[in-house]
């Protein structure tokens, strides 16, 4: 059975899971992480050298970064849909990936460690601010662009939309004001409606 290492508070690891769910694959998903220690155990190491989760083992392979796990998964299973076929298509989708991972992601992310994970008394608010001050200006990107597009590829739900709505959920879910982004709020809506959902984007952040 297809095997997910790495606790469900992760981002990361929403991701893999999400993306399982959205493919109705069987799976077990094994905490790791935080906690729950595991990843500094040789065991885990000589699966994920990096010491970090997610990490999928399907039978004798074993594959790490969370966005390459999204995309092994779509491919191997939704080709031509979630993965898409026509070369420039598939591309317009990695962009938005790399988006999410190389840009998106760490610009909030001072926001969401000190805000969730760094006790009241020892936050630095200064990185509270900066954080949010880029992050909603990547915010209006995105706004604008799902003003034109219902997905974030397109017409049709891709492997994109995954790694963007949990960043779009952390976001989301931080005790700060959220200004109205019309185009966000509705194609949000539509990925929290969605089966695959359930139990991974339905979690308060921890």
């Amino acid at each position: 059975m297809l095997k997910i290492w790495g606790r469900i508070t992760s981002i990361n690891v929403r991701k893999a899971v999400y993306a399982a769910q959205e493919l109705g694959l069987e799976f077990e998903r094994i905490d790791a992480g935080g906690v729950f220690g595991v990843v500094k155990t040789p065991e885990y190491i000589a699966l994920n050298p990096n010491s970090v989760v997610p990490t999928l083992v399907e039978g004798d392979f074993v594959l790490w970064e969370s966005n390459v796990i999204v995309r092994y998964l779509c491919a191997k299973h939704s080709d031509g849909k979630l993965y898409p076929t026509d070369l420039q298509a598939r591309f317009n989708a990695e962009r938005w990936m790399d988006w999410q991972q190389t840009t998106f992601g760490p610009s909030g992310r001072d926001a969401f460690w000190q805000l969730i994970r760094v006790p009241e008394s020892e936050r630095d608010m200064k990185k509270v601010e900066a954080s949010i001050a880029s992050t909603e200006l990547l915010l209006d990107r995105l706004e604008k662009h799902l003003a034109t597009h219902p997905f974030i590829a397109g017409a049709t739900m891709t492997m994109a939309d995954i790694p963007l709505t949990c960043e779009v959920h952390r976001w989301y879910g931080l005790p700060i004001p959220h200004p109205s982004r019309p185009s966000i709020e509705a194609w949000y809506a539509k990925m929290l409606a969605r089966p695959a959902a359930k139990n991974v984007l339905t979690l308060p952040l921890s």
